[in-house]
């Protein structure tokens, strides 16, 4: 969807805290209604059954308390736990969206421009050569060590293998042989009409 070696583009910490801030206040000033938001966003995020089944548990049990709080009369201490449940719910499920939001964030890698790296290679096109995200570099002019019958011999790492690489007049050659095939293509089309 992004093309080759393009990343997605990742969120920036204003959303990543706008989130953090959202989704828990959705569940407890909601009076726990809205619970299942936070726990949705935590099962899609992992992807584990254990979270999906907390995620649509958590919708019957916020709405059966809140059917206590309704239906039995204001004085009843059954309406005070059943409302108390429903807080705790929201309170709880914000509390576990926050953790999780928080480790899965610092597992990534941080955010901002990188650097192209080997996967940014993108194969050649019809006519054009290939282009390599770095240029090969010459191997370093240090002596090695000396060596000793004691220490193993020194890591030399092998030389990259050679760039072809195509002079440019080459190049050149070949668009202006390409242009005139064009241009001789066009007049023909015209001195048809």
């Amino acid at each position: 969807m992004y093309g080759h070696g393009a990343a997605p583009p990742t969120r920036s910490s204003g959303m990543v805290i706008t989130l953090r801030v959202l989704f828990p206040i959705a569940g407890f000033l909601s009076c726990g209604l809205l619970a299942c938001l936070p726990l949705f966003r935590v099962a899609l995020l992992r992807g584990r059954w254990v979270d999906w089944l907390l995620a649509w548990m958590s919708i019957p049990v916020s709405i059966g308390c809140l059917a206590v709080v309704g239906s039995v009369p204001e004085g009843d201490h059954r309406s005070d736990i059943a409302l108390a449940a429903v807080l705790v719910l929201g309170a709880v499920s914000g509390a576990y969206f926050l953790v999780f939001d928080i480790r899965h964030h610092r597992g990534l890698p941080p955010t901002g421009p990188t650097p192209p790296g080997p996967s940014a290679y993108v194969p050649p096109g019809y006519g054009y050569p290939a282009v390599h995200p770095y240029p090969a570099t010459p191997p370093s002019q240090t002596p090695p060590p000396p060596y000793t019958p004691a220490s193993p011999p020194p890591y030399t790492p092998a030389p990259p293998p050679p760039q072809p690489q195509r002079p440019a007049p080459a190049r050149i050659d070949q668009v202006r042989a390409e242009l005139d095939e064009l241009s001789d293509y066009l007049r023909k089309q015209e001195d048809g009409r």
